[in-house]
């Protein structure tokens, strides 16, 4: 998997007013479907008179069409949750979660100003947002002996991994994650350092 952007920063707002509607858009970090869930549930939270929440998240990397979600809170159908996620995908930011809350002014706005200020709301959201890069790893076991240990680790900094966790048995057994990237320079050198000894398995996600 390659990397993707991601928001930097918990939360960016705008506001605007149109035709005595007031729309607020919050975009957050969620990563999984359950962080964007809870978003949402904050938001609703934080604007309980509002009359409408819609939403839409994409909560995983860009590419991953099972991690999208999205509502139109009551809105008619089409005119929210879909052009809010129109603007996510198209930025190619991942794990994010993007909720309009709309607090009603009397007048109707139609289809298409519902689709204007809905959409365009995340698209003002997202020119505010801070972005930063994400590097997904991919994750591996690894024993080794008491001795090896600190080769290991040397290893697994010098090849941008991080080490997640040791158990210490007869054996040490590592929980490591590496960059796609670096995964053959990495199996490379523990098969140099360890004489051909030592095997990365990796772990089924």
């Amino acid at each position: 998997m390659n990397a993707y952007d991601i928001p930097a920063e918990a939360v960016s707002l705008s506001e605007e007013t149109i035709k005595k509607s007031r729309f607020i858009t919050l975009l957050a970090h969620t990563e999984g479907v359950e962080a964007a869930r809870a978003f949402v549930q904050q938001v609703k939270a934080q604007h309980p008179a509002a009359r409408h929440h819609c939403w839409a998240w994409v909560a995983g990397a860009p590419t991953d069409s099972q991690q999208l979600g999205f509502s139109d809170d009551g809105e008619p159908s089409g005119t929210a949750g879909k052009p809010m996620l129109a603007q996510l995908m198209g930025s190619h930011i991942g794990e994010i979660t993007a909720v309009v809350v709309r607090y009603y002014g009397g007048i109707q706005l139609g289809t298409g100003g519902l689709v204007k200020a809905y959409g365009g709301g995340v698209q003002q959201g997202l020119k505010q947002l801070v972005r930063k890069q994400k590097v997904p790893m991919q994750a591996f076991t690894l024993s080794c002996d008491y001795a090896q240990l600190a080769d290991i680790e040397r290893l697994i900094a010098r090849f941008d991994g991080q080490l997640l966790n040791c158990e210490f048995l007869d054996v040490v057994s590592i929980n490591l994650a590496l960059p796609p990237a670096r995964i053959e320079g990495f199996t490379q050198n523990l098969s140099d350092i360890s004489r051909g000894g030592l095997h990365l398995l990796p772990v089924k996600q």
